[in-house]
């Protein structure tokens, strides 16, 4: 009983610290979202050009375009990223949407680590430059849908899992129970009593065969 208490009170703070974990996450993706906005206005405006971008300012550009095209998922897409591709991975990704989705580096080359976000890749490839197009949102047209559904597989599968583990955990707690182990004939025969298994006559009767 004490273990299971235990685990509730364990899975119960879980949601708890995701939620502050989340919430300092989602305030620096909301940072980079920003930065990366007044970079693309500069483009648009012919402040600054391609060549005079970091990869930190192509990264802060692929975090406006993704949060463009996933709004509120973008920071369960990021967090589900690294996990599959590790913090460096994640921030590559990031870098190669700038270039892609600016028009500055139609090319840039997908990390293998990132080989499970080609779809999404080559939504943005085939999309063309958002420079030709008048901006990021004629091409956010075609690819929406299509990547707001490749996100939202990825959310269902990870909780859909987490739920299952969770039945599975409180099934398998319920099926072991107390050991019966030590207990004599007559402990048994108590236990069913006090269960309403048999009712008193019966109960006194088993009691004469035992004693």
């Amino acid at each position: 009983m004490k273990k299971l208490l235990l685990i509730i009170i364990t899975f119960s703070l879980i949601p708890l610290l995701n939620r502050i974990s989340y919430a300092q996450e989602n305030n620096h993706t909301a940072r980079e979202e920003a930065e990366g906005k007044v970079i693309w206005e500069r483009i648009q405006s012919k402040e600054t050009s391609c060549e005079n971008l970091s990869d930190e300012n192509f990264g802060a550009l692929g975090e406006y375009f993704m949060g463009q095209m996933v709004g509120d998922s973008h920071e369960a897409m990021n967090t589900m990223m690294e996990r599959m591709m590790g913090k460096e991975g994640e921030e590559q990704m990031h870098i190669i949407m700038g270039k892609r989705l600016s028009g500055c580096d139609t090319s840039a080359q997908v990390p293998q680590s990132g080989s499970g976000f080609m779809p999404m890749m080559w939504m943005m490839g085939s999309a063309g430059s958002p420079q030709a197009e008048g901006g990021v949102y004629p091409m956010m047209g075609y690819g929406w849908n299509g990547f707001n559904t490749f996100g939202w597989v990825f959310m269902i599968f990870f909780w859909l899992l987490l739920v299952l583990g969770v039945i599975a955990l409180i099934r398998y707690l319920s099926k072991s129970g107390p050991s019966k182990e030590g207990q004599t004939p007559l402990d048994i025969l108590k236990a069913r009593y006090a269960r309403g298994e048999i009712n008193q006559k019966e109960f006194e009767e088993m009691k004469k065969d035992l004693t």
